[in-house]
């Protein structure tokens, strides 16, 4: 075998080498999961429509996922018989022909008004802007004697009241967060519901709800000085 017959397998390796090299040079340019030069770009595929396992049942339909779902919910209503707001605002109108006008929160006013807790009644009105508008929006609550709060919210579109929220808990308790409304609830099995609301354009919509367990037991009352006073036997 000649020398240049031996150099011949050499140059074929450094060539295959360099060639290899420059495949993965190109290869590094393309984005990671995209197409390749010239690629052609594929066909986008149609989406997959429910198909009923029985169709002969009722309740099946051919319609897409979520179409139920997005039905949409009529805006709320205003007031009927509601006071019209003045340049003032709601801060000028009387809450309580407002809880007058307003059918779920009307049989609450029969216990009348109260400024402290204790005993059933519509508790101070209280103002805040929770439409985002810089306007205030009234938040009317009303305690019943057996520890249940009804709550609504109203916002003014022009001289007409519109109420935005209405919700019922127990021993509850109302925050605002921001623009944000927040609703937490407590029950007798030692758990609280924490309900955030947020404007949405139409109606205080609720954004996150959450229930937390105390685990800490439920106290007997019976301290030490109670226990001492026992009969051992």
């Amino acid at each position: 075998m000649t020398r240049s017959s031996r150099r011949c397998p050499a140059a074929l390796l450094l060539r295959a080498a360099v060639l290899a090299a420059a495949a993965s040079a190109v290869g590094g340019c393309a984005a990671p999961g995209g197409l390749g030069p010239g690629e052609p770009v594929p066909a986008v595929s149609a989406q997959p429509r429910p198909e009923a396992l029985w169709p002969a049942w009722p309740g099946t339909s051919p319609r897409a996922p979520g179409t139920g779902a997005a039905t949409r919910v009529p805006a709320p209503a205003s007031l009927p018989d509601g006071p019209e707001v003045g340049p003032g605002g709601l801060a000028a109108v009387n809450a309580l022909d407002v809880v007058r006008a307003d059918k779920r929160m009307r049989p609450f006013l029969a216990k009348g008004t109260i400024r402290f807790p204790g005993r059933a009644g519509v508790r101070p009105v209280v103002h805040a802007d929770l439409t985002g508008d810089g306007k205030e929006d009234l938040v009317v609550a009303a305690d019943t004697e057996s520890g249940r709060t009804a709550l609504s919210v109203y916002t003014a579109r022009g001289k007409r009241i519109v109420p935005i929220l209405f919700t019922l808990g127990r021993r509850m308790v109302a925050e605002t967060l921001g623009s944000d409304l927040l609703i937490r609830t407590a029950a007798d099995d030692n758990s609280e519901q924490a309900v955030r609301y947020r404007w949405d354009g139409e109606r205080m919509k609720v954004v996150s709800d959450e229930r937390r367990f105390d685990k800490s037991p439920p106290s007997t009352g019976a301290g030490p000085s109670a226990a001492a006073g026992r009969d051992p036997r």
